[in-house]
């Protein structure tokens, strides 16, 4: 499990397993039976109590975006002079 870092974000998750785990979410919801497991089976590689945390960490990062603590970032603009509508 180790070597499958490659395109890893945090904590060790690729971007495959991340999709696997949003789908599998969806399916699977808090009143399913063993819901932890079935969404450990359908990502592959990761344990009910690793996928139950990645699904806390989740939660915890949208509390922080809906309380508006987490900054917007800072696109380059597209238009450098203004980009006004200069009608001669």
């Amino acid at each position: 499990m180790a070597g499958n870092q490659s395109s890893s974000g945090k904590n060790g998750w690729t971007a495959k397993q991340n999709k696997l785990f949003e789908n599998a979410i969806a399916i699977y919801d808090k009143d399913t039976p063993d819901r932890w497991q079935n969404v450990a089976a359908m990502v592959g590689g990761k344990s009910s109590e690793e996928v139950k945390r990645h699904y806390q960490v989740l939660l915890e990062d949208l509390s922080c975006i809906e309380a508006d603590q987490v900054p917007f970032p800072k696109y380059k603009s597209s238009t450098s002079n203004g980009g006004g509508s200069g009608s001669k």
